[in-house]
């Protein structure tokens, strides 16, 4: 492990003037991003650019989050389409970052801002009587993880179309399951969060987690927390 971890931090090192020199290159309207997925909570270690406000300390977005879910099995994502907050559109790819023995240890994004060329293209297409294209989903760029975690689960409530109170039992673990999938608790603090985003108990959540990882929830729950109570007992709650 030591040795990856020394292998890693080499590659973070090489990468931070390669991106400073492809932000350079590219000019304001180019931001680069390097991200250690080992430091979740504040991932960016290194970036060029400003696009998306954030600075080294920084949280991944909700892709970022993505992959850190899915670990070694985690894949590039070229030539993709966000929308920042504010309306910015950005035109990203994210690399995933490995050591030579295979394991995906970080990501080295590339966003580059192409709001006027997207307009320039819509004012192009009305004029010739082209369809508009589809809409573009808005990425939580942020210094503060927290803020990532909160979209990612009112992400996936909107996509679910209903509120927690409105979910069966069945929905809700699955709500659980897609949150574990994209990595959000791999990230410090997530689950009293998620719990607070939610409306719930911190012991509902835990045992909800624990029952999506098929574990026991009191061997989940931190010290210091209440006992592990049915996730059904305190649904309309307020945070613990």
């Amino acid at each position: 492990m030591n040795g990856e971890n020394a292998e890693a931090d080499a590659i973070i090192a090489a990468l931070r003037p390669v991106a400073e020199g492809l932000a350079a290159t590219f000019g304001s309207s180019c931001e680069v991003v390097v991200h250690d997925f080992r430091r979740p909570e504040g991932s960016v270690v290194a970036i060029a650019g400003n696009l998306t406000g954030r600075a080294v300390g920084g949280s991944m977005s909700e892709i970022g989050m993505d992959l850190l879910g899915q670990g070694d099995a985690a894949t590039d994502r070229l030539n993709y389409v966000t929308r920042a907050r504010g309306g910015r559109m950005l035109k990203s790819s994210t690399i995933v970052l490995r050591t030579s023995g295979g394991t995906a240890f970080g990501a080295f994004c590339v966003n580059l801002d192409i709001t006027a060329l997207r307009q320039a293209h819509e004012i192009i297409g009305d004029l010739v009587g082209l369809a508009a294209g589809a809409a573009v989903p808005t990425t939580t760029f942020s210094n503060d993880v927290d803020e990532v975690v909160d979209a990612a689960v009112d992400g996936l409530q909107l996509a679910q179309g209903k509120q927690w109170a409105d979910l069966d039992r069945a929905e809700r673990t699955a709500l659980f399951a897609r949150l574990e999938r994209t990595g959000v608790f791999a990230v410090r603090r997530a689950v009293p969060r998620v719990a607070a985003r939610l409306g719930i108990s911190r012991a509902s959540a835990y045992a909800y987690l624990a029952e999506v990882r098929g574990t026991s929830a009191e061997r989940d729950r931190p010290a210091g927390t209440p006992p592990t109570e049915d996730p059904d007992d305190r649904e309309d709650g307020g945070p613990a």
